[in-house]
């Protein structure tokens, strides 16, 4: 078994019950992926595993035995940062921060969702190839990240400028 987390490969943990999360943060001390409520309601910890967004609080690390593992620090780094990275610096799509890295995993791979025409639980036309970047869509497929500070609109609009969407109303 093994994980490739952000281009490497990384042993698999000794305990096969150890969360995606905790192999992250005490195995790997990528500290990015937060603990927040520890039950998948809250996003915090949220990963891209294959493209997908995953709640790793949820996912044990075994789960991702052969796949590709993507957190925060894979995404881009200090001096060169990713382009969702700096929208949500120029947007104010943060206070506390904590969230942060949660949103931008899974906004990460929400794009990707949206763009392989993958509805929502608002998309109006299921069939649809091509699903319009709503605000209302965007905000439904967002909304299991919580920020508690407040800054959804921030984050929105970092979403929209990052990834050229252009969204109505």
């Amino acid at each position: 078994m093994a994980l490739i987390v952000n281009g490497i490969e990384a042993p698999p943990p000794a305990d096969p019950r150890v969360s995606l999360l905790d192999f992250l943060r005490e195995h790997l001390h990528l500290t990015g992926t937060k603990v927040g409520c520890n039950q998948g309601a809250c996003g915090a910890c949220t990963v891209i595993v294959d493209g997908r967004r995953v709640l790793s609080c949820l996912t044990l690390a075994v789960q991702a035995d052969g796949a590709s593992v993507t957190t925060i620090e894979g995404l881009g780094t200090p001096t060169a940062l990713h382009p969702l990275q700096a929208a949500f610096v120029e947007h104010d799509g943060l206070q506390c921060g904590y969230c942060t890295p949660g949103q931008i995993c899974s906004a990460v791979a929400m794009v990707e969702e949206l763009r392989r025409g993958v509805p929502s639980n608002v998309t109006a036309d299921v069939a649809a190839q091509a699903i319009a970047a709503t605000r209302e869509e965007l905000r439904e497929r967002m909304s299991g990240n919580l920020c508690r500070c407040g800054a959804h609109n921030g984050i929105i609009a970092a979403i929209e400028d990052a990834f050229g969407l252009e969204t109505a109303a």
